[in-house]
């Protein structure tokens, strides 16, 4: 084995004997910058680990870090998905929606959503009580629709159990 890859696994193994402060004291001396604020010890480790392995056997090559720069610099023209629109309720507005045969009235206030007497943080939160599930708020309510995903089985005349 060569001395860089014995010199690399001296120090990842030195790694899991550090306590958090002396990972983020290695990465501030790695990076060159203070760790992310609340990142958990496994991140902090694999950070240090790339950037130690990046100094023994060089980082990307030019090609790779061009292609990454071009494919960050215009989402848009790629298809990617577009940013979503913050949604901007007013006090007062009132959100309705049928679930199950039941109709659900949320009321808007300035600190808040009012559904059935009780105060709740977000729209999510009303969703979940109503539904008893993971719902968004926002798409619960109407407010953002389901993104069009076609597939093969969405293609019409396919996978729709007619043949």
């Amino acid at each position: 084995m060569e001395k860089r890859a014995i010199d690399v696994a001296k120090a990842l193994a030195r790694l899991s004997e550090l306590t958090i402060f002396e990972l983020r004291g290695e990465w501030r001396r790695l990076h060159w910058t203070p760790p992310p604020m609340r990142l958990s010890r496994d991140l902090l480790t694999r950070g240090i680990t790339y950037k130690l392995q990046e100094r023994a056997y060089g980082g990307l090559s030019l090609a790779t870090a061009r292609k990454l720069e071009h494919a960050n610099a215009d989402p848009q023209s790629r298809g990617a998905a577009k940013p979503v629109q913050p949604i901007s309720l007013r006090p007062g507005t009132r959100l309705v929606r049928e679930w199950h045969g039941v109709i659900h009235m949320a009321l808007i206030h300035a600190d808040g959503i009012e559904w059935r007497g009780q105060r709740y943080r977000s729209l999510s939160l009303v969703a979940r009580k109503i539904t008893g599930a993971r719902w968004s708020g926002p798409r619960f309510f109407g407010l953002r629709q389901r993104p069009l995903v076609l597939d093969s089985r969405s293609r019409a005349g396919e996978g729709d159990g007619e043949g």
